[in-house]
């Protein structure tokens, strides 16, 4: 369901509950386990703590990504690679914080679902008479919990959907119920506003700077909020997110004072409790866990979702390998990725045998992520210099969040050696394939040959009445890559005179041209010859799915019916009863040749460039061409030609 951005309704609020806050509301499970773990309980920790998750809400998500980021909308849409497209044309460098950041936006959905899951199920431990649960009761649940939810993803949410937004709204109302039944503990607790504390606690307390990689996961949601903007609106997020946060920084209080009351001055062990369920009375406190599993759950199905999401941005602008999507329902904007999903499956499930506990866990989560917010930071300065901004506030902007975001790196760089390697392996992983894509397709661009079509014309006209070369089909179609509509491939050309000559009645040269706004979808018609050589240029928004075989008969439909065409096969006993000619489609693959005297580095990137494109899927199904009507036709690529080959001939 799409919600207008410009008005706010009672059920874009609701939508916006159930899919937006997901990551970002399940926070409370763990960020405060997180800053306590180990430590003696004291108002300089509590407070300090809780004074840094206020202003970190506040600066980081609030003014950042609700006030500020929001303002860069994509034709509504947003997230990183909708930024990316705004601004791609300002700076070629732009690129890679892109890739940065959308690598790190799948890495975290790695690792958001098993510890919103974890934690939430963990609070099982605490019920009162149920007994000792050990650690592998847990994992059992959580994998299948998690094995669950991907199965799920084929079928879509739209069934189910529908219960997010209550389900949400249940469980940040049960947040702010039981973060307010606590604040009498301790009422000195309110003093955490006062961002002084903040300051005392990254300066004077033991180690407190580091403090910051716990503080941190207290926005990690930040990312998606801005990602699903589309979906919701920016003034439904805006509103809603007052009430969203009011409930977490008055949990986030609640579970502080239950602290300075009942462990002042002693050691907290997670492995005994969780300061957020223990604010919860007993009676009430199964219920709260299922409440809990179900917002992980829902927050889980919101970084999926985005992730496929991310991934088909991605491909659309020519920045990862192509891959099957499905759309489960007619609901605008639901993609499934098989293949994705099966990679964040195995990854989300190696993640949760590996680290098994959610505390363990929490030493791996937030490093990739201050990537992104860093990544998006730079992206959107320069939106700013677009939009013509003063120059002094776009610097006021960088300094000061940079200042934070590098602040939360340095913290965060601590997890490294106890978990954080493996999310920056994964993500590091994304990343190359995100570089090895671009880079590969860079190296081939700079040696693609095209030339004048005007030349070859004649000789294409020459061939299509040259009776004594067996017609290949009525209508031949290439896609050509060719943005200049005078221009082509050399390889379409050798491909249509001289390889095996293609005679046809008419020639279609395709064209895709992807633009930046995310909706679009029109075409041109350019008859070079009429009823000859006819160019069709489809343009094609980032977010719409590129089937060409069904645009395609579209748009011959259209010139039939304006009589702008003859599709009539020319073959005598066909032409008399005006039956209508054969389609066919020439996919030009490539491979690279043994001819070609690289440097190493490009010759690395461009084999595992063609490794890539073997596992991914096939051009003429990228294209959603039907594979009956299509043939494949390998070509050489030779991008770097050997200039100089030392060969003697000797006599006998």
């Amino acid at each position: 369901m799409r919600i207008p951005t410009n008005r706010v309704t009672f059920a874009g609020l609701l939508i916006a509950l159930g899919i937006i806050y997901g990551d970002i509301g399940t926070s409370p499970l763990y960020v405060l386990n997180e800053i306590v773990n180990g430590k003696v309980i004291s108002e300089e920790l509590i407070l300090g703590g809780l004074s840094c998750i206020i202003w970190t809400l506040t600066l980081q998500t609030t003014i950042k990504y609700v006030i500020l980021t929001l303002r860069a909308d994509n034709r509504g849409e947003g997230g990183i690679f909708s930024l990316y497209a705004l601004v791609r044309r300002q700076k070629r460098w732009l690129v890679l914080p892109a890739m940065l950041g959308g690598a790190a936006l799948i890495a975290d959905g790695m690792i958001t679902p098993p510890i919103s899951v974890t934690a939430a199920a963990e609070g099982l431990r605490q019920l009162p008479g149920i007994g000792e649960i050990g650690d592998w009761t847990i994992i059992y649940i959580v994998l299948g919990i998690l094995t669950l939810l991907f199965f799920v993803q084929q079928f879509g949410t739209a069934s189910i959907g529908k219960l997010f937004g209550p389900i949400m709204s249940l469980w940040f109302v049960m947040l702010a119920v039981v973060g307010i039944s606590h604040l009498a503990d301790d009422w000195y607790i309110l003093k955490a506003f006062s961002p002084h504390y903040a300051i005392r606690l990254l300066t004077l307390y033991p180690k407190g700077f580091w403090i910051l990689g716990a503080v941190f996961l207290c926005t990690t949601g930040a990312e998606a909020l801005y990602s699903d903007l589309g979906h919701c609106g920016r003034w439904n997020i805006r509103y809603s997110w007052i009430f969203v946060k009011t409930c977490l920084i008055l949990n986030y209080l609640g579970q502080g004072a239950w602290l300075l009351a009942n462990y002042s001055n002693k050691v907290f062990d997670v492995s005994v409790g969780n300061p957020f369920y223990g604010t919860i009375p007993e009676w009430f406190r199964l219920f709260g866990i299922l409440i809990a599993t179900a917002a992980a759950i829902i927050a889980s199905q919101a970084l999926i979702s985005g992730s496929f999401t991310l991934v088909s941005e991605a491909m659309r602008l020519n920045l990862w390998p192509k891959l099957r999507i499905g759309y489960p329902t007619e609901e605008r904007g639901q993609l499934y990725v098989p293949g994705m999903n099966f990679l964040l499956f195995f990854g989300c499930i190696g993640i949760t045998l590996y680290f098994q506990k959610s505390t363990n866990m929490g030493a791996a989560y937030g490093l990739a992520i201050t990537l992104c917010m860093i990544a998006t930071s730079i992206l959107f300065s320069n939106f700013l210099i677009s939009r013509r901004v003063k120059s002094w506030l776009i610097y006021v902007y960088l300094i000061v969040y940079l200042t934070i975001e590098l602040s939360f790196l340095i913290a965060n760089l601590n997890k490294f050696p106890h978990g954080g390697y493996v999310t920056m392996i994964v993500g590091g992983g994304l990343y190359l394939i995100m570089y090895i894509w671009f880079k590969s397709r860079k190296i081939k661009n700079r040696y693609v040959e095209f030339v004048r079509l005007e030349n070859y014309i004649p000789k294409i006209q020459e061939l299509s009445n040259d009776r004594s070369v067996p017609k290949y089909a009525t209508h031949l179609v290439y896609l050509t890559s060719a943005d200049n509509p005078k221009e082509i491939e050399h390889k379409i050309i050798y491909s249509i005179l001289n390889k095996k000559p293609k005679r046809a009645d008419i020639y279609w040269l395709v064209h895709v041209d992807t633009l930046d706004d995310p909706y679009t979808s029109e075409y041109k018609v350019d008859h070079i010859i009429p009823n000859d050589i006819i160019r069709v240029e489809f343009r094609l928004g980032f977010r719409v799915e590129p089937r060409i075989n069904l645009m395609f008969r579209k748009v011959v439909e259209d010139l039939v019916a304006n009589k702008e065409v003859n599709i009539t096969s020319r073959y005598e006993s066909l032409e008399r009863s005006n039956t209508v000619g054969d389609f066919q489609f020439i996919v030009m693959e490539k491979y690279l040749s043994q001819d070609n005297d690289l440097p190493i580095i490009e010759r690395i990137i461009m084999k595992l460039y063609f490794w890539l494109k073997d596992i991914s899927l096939s051009e003429e199904r990228g294209f959603g061409l039907d594979v009956s009507n299509v043939t494949v036709e390998k070509f050489p690529l030779i991008v770097a030609p050997v200039t100089s080959m030392r060969l003697k001939r000797v006599e006998d």
